[in-house]
């Protein structure tokens, strides 16, 4: 190998989305307000929680978790997707690549967790009505939220250590808006075999089990909930976990299809468009889904609102 091609990279070019020059002003605004939307909505999320008492039960502490999970990771890639489409060269240094893999990691693997624990959540309020203040007992709720911001850790922290041992030569140009592990593990010029079967077996274990013990507790849910005698009781309890399985629905359904199907079956604009789905389009909708029809959020907002216009009566 000559010397050339040991040259060290300090920075990486990203192509960004494949949006014609003259639509880049109106995508640029479309995305803007897209991640102004996913901020606000899930810090009113995190901040109604936090002052209103009512909503101090485990299903709110895994929300407001997962409310912040969804703010962080969509500002993993959002601002600099938003900086590099106003810049001449949509570039990142590799120490700002490899923190942004860390993180992407981190917050889309505690979201992940927090889902699981949500559907616990729901599966015992509904199969186990009489049972639940004892089973989800405060204890068990911070158990299972500080268990996921550890494994989210290691996790996260296992795939960047292994990132940072490859090497990169002379190409690097990453067909992408963020330092996507996949796209960089292509641009390695050493062996990545080590990355490539670590990234299969966890991806399978943090991916598939987490989905599965979902799938486990709706259907238990499903079957307790077809023995209700009456169909009020049964759309109520369907209510209580529509805004779960639809935001699982739509974090899995894009997060597998992308990462566990064999990358010579999908596009680059595929890719692209499947991880805009759940970096830009599941974190915004989050907050919509679990507050539209969710009489909890609802009531909250009013008594901060009222409370605050009585203050300033005063």
């Amino acid at each position: 190998m000559t010397e050339r091609n040991k040259t060290v990279i300090s920075q990486f070019l990203l192509l960004g989305l494949p949006i014609p020059p003259e639509h880049q002003q109106l995508s640029y605004a479309l995305f803007l307000v897209m991640y102004l939307t996913t901020v606000l909505g899930n810090l009113i999320i995190i901040i109604l929680i936090i002052l209103d008492s009512h909503l101090h039960t485990p299903m709110y502490l895994f929300l407001s978790n997962l409310s912040f999970s969804d703010l962080c990771f969509s500002s993993v890639t959002m601002p600099k997707l938003l900086q590099n489409m106003q810049s001449q060269v949509p570039s990142i240094p590799y120490a700002g690549c490899l923190a942004q893999i860390y993180f992407f990691l981190f917050f889309g693997d505690l979201g992940n967790f927090l889902l699981v624990a949500m559907a616990y959540d729901r599966y015992v309020a509904i199969c186990y009505p009489l049972h639940y203040t004892t089973i989800m007992s405060p204890r068990l709720c911070v158990s299972l939220v500080v268990l996921s911001w550890v494994l989210t850790t290691f996790h996260a922290m296992l795939h960047t250590l292994l990132m940072a041992r490859l090497s990169f030569c002379e190409d690097n140009v990453i067909p992408h808006y963020f330092c996507d592990m996949s796209a960089l593990l292509k641009l390695a010029c050493s062996d990545t075999r080590v990355n490539e079967v670590v990234i299969f077996i966890v991806a399978s274990i943090f991916l598939v089990l987490p989905f599965a013990l979902i799938t486990m507790s709706y259907v238990r849910i499903v079957s307790s909930i077809l023995k209700v005698p009456s169909s009020q009781g049964i759309y109520k309890a369907f209510s209580t976990c529509g805004s779960h399985l639809s935001v699982v629905s739509l974090f899995y359904g894009t997060v597998i299809g992308l990462y566990l199907s064999p990358s010579s079956n999908n596009s680059t604009v595929k890719d692209t468009v499947m991880s805009l789905m759940y970096t830009v389009v599941t974190p915004m909708l989050n907050p919509f889904i679990y507050s539209l029809r969710n009489r909890d959020i609802k009531g909250a907002l009013e008594r901060v609102f009222c409370k605050r216009k009585i203050q300033l009566n005063l």
